[in-house]
């Protein structure tokens, strides 16, 4: 392949992004009509040389899986980066009806599952780029309409979260010093949430871990409220670098993310193909929480930051939490993903009903989301509002 700097910008291209050597050997080698085939190490690469010199992609094809980075997240930066004509594919390790049916409904044309028949593979693309134009407008046609925030929630959440930063306003800078003093690092961080409709987004929360907390977390697997297996052994996990990220370097190539939490996704798929895990992880008096940490965490004051989430339309007042990418990769059945279709919120039916007030399993949580999605409304959210003052306050920490 020719390097990118001396592409054309009148001739089709087939785009890779961030595949394996073996699978850019693969795709190169491949019949797609004479279409030249470049591979772009990123997303961030691929929008960067796409847009400066006016490329014409044809075809993305992108390794990774539906939920991480280079699935749902890159195809929809794509398209509000105002790029389009063009199919998005993906190659992954791991795929099922559920997660190829949210492919499909985040207008990812196709997903084939590693390893495949490359000849296969060739039918299609050839295909979808032949008539890509035809099937885009029969999807516009029967595309069901995202849930939308009714027009009164999202002005009261405007409302109630800017009257919000405005009163907390120094409250908010106390805190912000006492972290900073107490530890090293940042007061604030994101991290990939996904909400309503599986829209990935940036979750702002105050720091109230150490800095270090991922080195400390393969030695508290064991200590998971979630992760208890039926003959009552709790399951330990550690999550390390695989092979091809150790020689690609000291970083990881294929990350997942949760809070300060870092690991390997193509060892987290590998492992999970043997070995069932709890979709949550939660520890009881965490040690790699901070004083300032333990504090904000048990008065909820580390959430205050997610009202800038509400600000900008992610999140609302009331509403299921967001999850991180691992926890919401394993909810796709029709039996949990329904609590998907409600507003992703600060506050809402779980912490009302069951935080601080014991432990609880992981059903139980997922049947209270649930429960939210279908009975949630504008009076029962103010309602909600009411009874989370007491729940802040909670008696154990967690």
């Amino acid at each position: 392949m020719k390097n990118s700097k001396l592409i054309s910008g009148v001739e089709p291209i087939i785009a890779l992004v961030d595949m394996d050597p073996g699978m850019i050997e693969i795709f190169s080698a491949a019949d797609f009509g004479g279409r030249k085939v470049i591979h772009l190490k990123s997303g961030d690469e691929l929008i960067s040389t796409w847009t400066k010199q006016g490329l014409d992609i044809v075809m993305v094809i992108a390794q990774g899986e539906v939920l991480s980075a280079n699935g749902v997240t890159l195809a929809e930066e794509l398209l509000n980066r105002g790029l389009r004509g063009f199919s998005f594919t993906m190659v992954c390790h791991t795929l099922n009806k559920d997660i190829r049916k949210l492919a499909l409904d985040a207008g990812i044309a196709d997903v084939f599952l590693i390893p495949f028949d490359i000849k296969q593979v060739e039918t299609r693309i050839n295909f979808l780029i032949a008539n890509w134009k035809v099937l885009q407008r029969k999807h516009k046609d029967d595309i069901t309409h995202p849930y939308r925030i009714p027009l009164i929630k999202r002005i009261f959440d405007i409302f109630f979260a800017g009257l919000a930063l405005l009163c907390l306003s120094p409250l908010l800078l106390v805190i912000y010093l006492w972290i900073r003093l107490e530890s090293k690092g940042p007061a604030f961080y994101y991290s990939p949430r996904v909400g309503t409709g599986y829209k990935i987004f940036k979750f702002y929360k105050f720091r109230s871990m150490y800095v270090n907390a991922d080195k400390r977390l393969k030695d508290l697997q064991h200590l998971n409220q979630y992760n208890t297996q039926q003959d009552g052994k709790k399951e330990t996990q550690e999550f390390v670098l695989c092979d091809e990220c150790r020689q690609a370097g000291t970083s990881c190539q294929f990350p997942m993310y949760a809070d300060k939490l870092r690991w390997c996704e193509k060892d987290y798929m590998g492992r999970k193909k043997t070995k069932s895990g709890a979709a949550f992880f939660k520890l009881k008096d965490d040690p790699r929480i901070t004083r300032a940490g333990k504090f904000i965490r048990n008065t909820s004051i580390d959430e205050l930051p997610q009202l800038w989430n509400v600000i900008i339309g992610d999140m609302s007042i009331v509403g299921n939490r967001p999850l991180p990418l691992y926890e919401a990769e394993k909810l796709t059945t029709d039996k949990y993903a329904l609590r998907f279709m409600a507003p992703a919120g600060i506050t809402g039916l779980w912490q009302v009903e069951k935080r601080g007030k014991g432990e609880m399993s992981e059903e139980e949580r997922l049947m209270l989301d649930n429960m939210y999605a279908r009975n949630h409304s504008f009076i029962n959210d103010i309602k909600l509002i009411l009874r989370t003052i007491p729940a802040l306050f909670q008696k154990e920490n967690v």
